[in-house]
């Protein structure tokens, strides 16, 4: 494709055409959080460049009150932080960005009355692809998905459930090299500042926190700040130093080796493939280090993408977990253990 996008990642979801009555390209961004590097956002900028309209991205915003009664502060604080950040480089870019307090599919229906064309980006999890059933349904304009959280698209690596990393291994390797690409930020030649679409004014990330229904006991921390710009912060220091030992080091949580990507890449902060880029051209560290990063960031991430994708009820305890090992662990459930230690204790 023109944006550099390649065609393995994007699936046309219906046969509609884009709307000659739409005032802009409409993009979800609810599993890639980020204004760069974000293969749907692209293709959406891509579409409205060549329709001559602006783009529109969007978020739904869910707590306990409608969807998530397990959300709590810590989650929230983070995910919240990353959107205010993710909104300033929409901004500079020229792109709208619209979050409300509504499941991402219900924003996806009430915004799309007056858009051209919709990008969806994609996720693997029961609730995300009932999202995109709903938004299938309820939307007759064109849709195109994106798939910009793996290296390489799940269904491309394997069409089936892979039980272990020995066997998607090789399957990953045969591809890697056709989806490890740079992605340039196209220009925005339609901005959006002209377009005037309600939403939360999420500048301030911990007043919109203040507003939510959240476990509260759960505090947000310190030490980790959301954002795509904290996340790129983060990776250059690492590559920097930590890494250079990463290979003999990760399994020793004293050597202080771990990147600590993980929360970026679970909230769509920042992209695997752009992390893997920099891991290559890293002038610090082994082959050794690269590899053994590689293979937990793409192998393993994406061993798990499979599962949950390939796995109707990887959910539920007694369809997910394999009949030997609910046996163990039901023959194990009244031994007794010679340590109880209180949390305190548990901690220090």
């Amino acid at each position: 494709m023109a944006s550099g996008i390649e065609g393995g990642r994007v699936t046309v979801l219906n046969g509609a055409e884009p709307s000659a009555r739409g005032r802009y390209v409409l993009c979800l961004l609810q599993q890639a959080n980020r204004s760069r590097f974000n293969p749907a956002l692209e293709l959406a900028v891509e579409e409205a460049n060549r329709l001559g309209l602006p783009v529109v991205a969007c978020f739904g915003l869910l707590d306990g009150s409608n969807g998530f009664p397990e959300a709590n502060a810590r989650h929230y604080a983070f995910l919240l932080e990353g959107l205010a950040d993710a909104a300033k480089g929409l901004a500079k870019r020229g792109i709208g960005f619209v979050v409300r307090k509504a499941s991402p599919a219900e924003i996806v229906a009430d915004l799309s009355g007056q858009a051209a064309l919709l990008v969806l980006d994609r996720g693997y999890l029961a609730i995300q692809k009932r999202w995109y059933a709903e938004i299938s349904e309820a939307v007759k304009i064109r849709i195109l998905q994106v798939e910009g959280d793996v290296v390489v698209p799940v269904t491309i690596a394997s069409d089936h459930h892979e039980h272990a990393a020995r066997t998607l291994r090789p399957k990953i390797m045969r591809r890697i090299e056709d989806f490890l690409h740079p992605l340039p930020a196209l220009k925005v030649r339609h901005r959006a500042d002209g377009l005037r679409l309600a939403g939360l004014d999420i500048a301030n990330p911990h007043a919109v926190l203040d507003g939510m229904v959240l476990d509260r006991s759960v505090a947000p921390v310190r030490r980790f700040r959301g954002g795509e710009t904290e996340a790129r912060r983060r990776l250059r220091a690492w590559l920097a130093g930590p890494f250079a030992c990463y290979g003999a080091g990760r399994g020793r949580p004293e050597a202080a080796a771990a990147s600590h990507m993980s929360p970026y890449l679970h909230f769509g902060q920042i992209s695997p493939v752009e992390i893997a880029l920099a891991i290559r051209a890293a002038p610090k560290g082994s082959d050794e280090d690269r590899a053994a990063y590689l293979e937990e960031l793409v192998v393993r991430r994406e061993l798990a993408m499979n599962h949950v994708h390939y796995t109707e009820h990887y959910d539920r305890y007694g369809e997910a977990v394999p009949e030997w090992a609910r046996k163990t662990l039901a023959a194990a459930s009244g031994d007794r253990r010679p340590h109880r230690y209180s949390e305190r204790e548990s901690i220090i």
